[in-house]
């Protein structure tokens, strides 16, 4: 019986790996949080339209722009530079200022809680000398009912500040990390760059803002490390089972890396567009170099037992990437590392789902043909020879001469014209059609 699988050299690496994915950690993350009115009868109601001024008090003057409250009290600063520190005032009208003191960037759920009062605005001034005095509020002399309400917002602000005090002691951390994990990164120097990333995310490994960005920088320097382990057996030969292993166990690293990622993502929520649409940002790199990682593990058969997942990781970041241009890629990709190590069955569903939208992409049209074909021969199936003919035929229409698959592609349409007598039938292309209207 005649099988053959078309696939690349081992040291063929210039067909097999390509560009990087890396998205550096922003120097800024937002602060958000809620202004409330405690009333008189001690409910407690959202405040519309009021106004927030962070000021700076890690320096003597300084301050951000502005925020709004929404109609449910909600404020967003959206870029807070870390390891600095703010105080946030909240004023409207009919209502007495409050404020929340120690705000750094990357804190959530932040209550400013006020009280009815005139609604006069404390000047800059005021607020300085209030905080420099440890006072619990800035323009007015507490009454006893008064200074009870602020133990209980103090108490309450007590607990949101303990529960981020770990972005707050992380700050140093992660400006350090940033820095030197980049410049390792781009001198390719793998394990510092790998360590650096580490050591950001291990700063606030639960934090959305930042972990899923160090996760998704150490996931790509971990690939390009087995990448360098994979391309030392070219020139090291009797060390190939070692370098083999420690590729492989670089790429699956890689592939957990970004699997946090995403499952810190999965929670991840906001009312911010911009904060959410950071969030999708990184869920998308993760899925990217997941899917790389596992193409990568696969083609260089350092593990090709993880064929189906990593079928199925590509699925899920179909379902989420955007662009479809780098849809076809990844399909085309994964599809192609599928069929090189003989896993023809699991390649030609990628392929057919990617030629609903590019049913001309020659590189679709050889690897679907050549699947099809060796499926077919394997399985004795002449009607999977059959279609692998007519969409090689199909291909050899499109595709330039120059074509890395061209040679393949005529020795296989030859051996089932030759071989298995089969004639090339006129297919229809796999575009949708419209609807009558």
């Amino acid at each position: 019986m005649y099988r053959k699988n078309f696939i690349v050299s081992l040291f063929a690496i210039a067909l097999i790996f390509t560009g990087s994915v890396c998205v550096f950690a922003q120097s800024t993350a937002p602060v958000r949080g809620r202004v409330m009115l405690k009333k008189a009868d001690n409910t407690s109601v959202p405040v519309a339209d009021a106004e927030v001024v962070a000021y700076r008090t890690d320096t003597s003057k300084g301050k951000l722009p502005t925020a709004k409250t929404d109609k449910k009290g909600y404020f967003n600063f959206a870029g807070v530079p870390f390891a600095q520190v703010y105080v946030l005032v909240a004023t409207a009208p009919t209502i007495r200022s409050g404020y929340f003191p120690n705000v750094k960037a990357g804190m959530e759920n932040i209550i400013i809680e006020v009280g009815e009062g005139d609604g006069k605005i404390p000047t800059e001034e005021e607020i300085r000398a209030a905080l420099n005095s440890v006072s619990t509020t800035p323009t007015n002399e507490l009454t006893a009912e008064e200074k009870k309400q602020q133990e209980e917002i103090a108490k309450k602000n007590a607990e949101i500040t303990a529960k981020n005090e770990r972005i707050k002691g992380a700050n140093e951390v992660i400006n350090r990390s940033i820095s030197e994990g980049k410049k390792a990164y781009d001198a390719g120097d793998w394990d510092t760059a790998i360590a650096k990333f580490d050591e950001g995310y291990n700063a606030d490994p639960d934090f959305p803002g930042t972990a899923p960005v160090f996760l998704n920088n150490k996931a790509d320097a971990l690939k390009q490390r087995a990448i360098s382990h994979y391309k030392k057996i070219a020139t090291d030969a009797a060390n190939k089972p070692s370098l083999m292993e420690a590729a492989k166990k670089d790429f699956m690293e890689s592939i957990n890396a970004t699997q946090k990622a995403v499952d810190i993502l999965k929670s991840a929520t906001s009312t911010e567009a911009n904060v959410q649409k950071g969030y999708d940002t990184n869920r998308n790199v993760a899925y990217s170099i997941m899917t790389d990682a596992y193409r990568l593990l696969i083609e260089t058969r350092a593990d090709e037992s993880k064929a189906p997942e990593a079928a199925q990781t590509v699925d899920a970041y179909m379902a989420i990437e955007p662009d479809a241009a780098k849809k076809t890629k990844a399909q085309i990709q994964m599809a192609d590392a599928l069929r090189k190590i003989g896993k023809s069955d699991e390649a030609i569903p990628l392929y057919r789902k990617a030629l609903e939208t590019a049913p001309d992409n020659p590189d679709l049209l050889a690897g679907l043909g050549l699947s099809l074909f060796n499926s077919g021969v394997i399985a004795s199936n002449k009607e999977q020879m059959q279609e692998g003919l007519n969409i090689m035929e199909r291909f050899t229409s499109v595709a330039p001469d120059t074509h890395a698959l061209k040679a393949s592609v005529k020795e296989a349409v030859d051996y089932l014209k030759n071989q298995e007598k089969l004639t090339p039938q006129k297919t229809v292309k796999t575009t949708p059609t419209k609807k009558k209207t």
